[in-house]
């Protein structure tokens, strides 16, 4: 599936509001859907950049032998969900973020939902 489509069906998943595949070795998100105007996901897949970096480096200086499945962010009224996507396939630096409604989302089938996007996207 290509980028577009992907993004569908992350915001199809029970609770979602926005979704992005970003860089996270440019910070730019490489396409969007939903958000709205108290969503910036420009902004958020910038900002989120920073975390998936500083986890990653953390994961270095500890020299452990692991990678990235995914980050969950929770707020009170939100989840953030970044899944990293896994190098084998894809280019090596790529995340997908979903932003859910906490009232509306269930976070175990939006984690197993945004694996199964995962194993489908071509970049």
């Amino acid at each position: 599936m290509n980028i577009e489509t992907a993004l569908k069906e992350a915001l199809s998943i029970s609770g979602a509001v926005g979704a992005a595949l970003v860089d996270y070795e440019s910070g730019m998100a490489l396409g969007t859907l939903g958000g709205g105007d108290w969503l910036d996901l420009d902004t958020a897949a910038a900002g989120n950049t920073e975390v998936v970096r500083a986890k990653l480096r953390v994961i270095s200086a500890l020299r452990l032998n692991d990678d990235i499945e995914d980050i969950l962010i929770t707020l009170g009224r939100q989840y953030h969900l970044i899944r990293l996507l896994k190098p084998a396939k894809h280019d090596s630096s790529l995340f997908l973020y979903l932003v859910l409604d906490r009232e509306r989302a269930n976070l175990a089938l939006a984690r197993h939902y945004l694996k199964n996007i995962e194993a489908e996207l071509v970049v």
